[in-house]
């Protein structure tokens, strides 16, 4: 049977991670305090860190390529947008 890749979108995968005494303690408080559970904040933060990877990468190729800044960030803006709402189930940002 195959598998379309579209259909492994939302699966997950358990690992198995170190951390800090000291970072474990900060992603329990901010999982709590956020309703989450650490798994699930663990994978936001990643997924976050990531996006922020990403998007640093490309802000950097539109400065060398010398582009209309102002537009690309407003287009930049929107991306964000847009990738905040398709990790939140839809749901509308607040920015």
């Amino acid at each position: 049977m195959v598998i379309p890749l579209g259909s492994l979108s939302g699966m997950t995968a358990k690992v198995t991670l170190s951390f800090t005494d000291e970072t474990i303690e900060e992603a329990r408080r901010f999982a709590k305090r956020e309703g989450l559970s650490l798994s699930a904040w663990m994978d936001q933060a990643a997924r976050e860190k990531a996006l922020r990877e990403v998007f640093t990468a490309h802000a950097a190729a539109v400065g060398r390529a010398g582009l209309d800044l102002e537009s690309a960030a407003l287009a930049d803006a929107r991306e964000v947008g847009m990738v905040n709402d398709l990790f939140s189930g839809g749901r509308p940002s607040a920015a």
